[in-house]
């Protein structure tokens, strides 16, 4: 077994986004391809409901897939295909925007803690899949004891267990709580791209610190090893195999060239973007 080391930090920066929305910006433009297949990365920390109230109103997308979880809080989601959910304290959505979808996304509570992953789709997906939405509940989400802390299963797999998963792109995802200096060394797939991201507290990984709202790419290995500071951590694990693909992004649509772009664009403006109305 080797050890995946951490070779790159990505910091996240005060950002507003939607309708006002004060959020931690992480991954953006500028890691695309280091990160592939994670597109962009938002954080929500606040205790102010005046931060996040407005939400996101009504937006498209197509090329992506998003992945919304909420650790505090609440958050409710609506879309073209008629779905209204509101999922709650450590439960997550999944949009699959594919040929193309409209949807909203609004916070709510006295508090707000998550983060929303943009995945990209595979080339041949992008305008083949149907938009669909799925909220993972916490009646699909398995918890597993760590020493000092436990492991929820968001989606993929964790030792042999398998939670919810998407079609067109495998997401091992796990929201990981580790108690004061606790660790916790976990398997992960040997040719993906792996990342941590540090919702609450510090962390070391394989003699490497990683503060607080920081995401990290790991290479090089099997395992990851993830070691709480003084005060304890809520961290995050994502991985995923790369596309290895061109990337054009333009707003909210991820397509692998300037030509698709200006197709999608060109289809908002006219009234012909939504494609296909097929859910899982």
């Amino acid at each position: 077994m080797k050890v995946r080391k951490v070779i790159e930090k990505v910091q996240g920066f005060d950002a507003q986004d939607g309708a006002g929305v004060k959020l931690v910006r992480v991954l953006g433009h500028d890691n695309v391809y280091n990160f592939d297949p994670f597109l962009m990365l938002d954080s929500f920390d606040s205790s102010n409901p005046k931060d996040y109230e407005r939400g996101f109103p009504t937006h498209p997308h197509r090329g992506i897939e998003t992945v919304s979880f909420i650790a505090k809080g609440r958050m409710t989601h609506r879309d073209h295909l008629g779905t209204k959910q509101t999922i709650g304290d450590g439960e997550a959505q999944w949009l699959t925007a594919g040929s193309g979808a409209f949807h909203s996304e609004m916070p709510a509570g006295e508090s707000l803690l998550g983060l929303q992953l943009w995945l990209n789709l595979p080339k041949d997906a992008k305008m083949k899949a149907a938009p669909a939405y799925h909220g993972i509940t916490r009646d699909e989400i398995q918890e597993f004891p760590l020493e000092g802390g436990k492991l929820r299963l968001l989606t993929g797999e964790y030792l042999g267990h398998k939670g919810w998963q998407g079609k067109y792109l495998p997401l091992d995802y796990y929201d990981i709580h580790l108690e004061s200096d606790a660790s916790v060394t976990l398997d992960v797939k040997k040719d993906n791209t792996v990342m941590i991201f540090t919702l609450k507290g510090d962390v070391v990984s394989n003699g490497t610190q990683v503060k607080e709202k920081t995401a990290a790419r790991l290479v090089d290995g099997d395992t990851v090893t993830i070691q709480a500071g003084a005060h304890g951590a809520e961290v995050m694990l994502m991985s995923a195999p790369p596309t290895e693909e061109p990337i054009a992004w333009y707003g909210p649509i991820v397509m692998n060239t300037q030509g698709e772009l200006r197709e999608a664009v060109a289809e908002l403006n006219n009234g012909t973007f939504i494609k296909q109305k097929t859910e899982y």
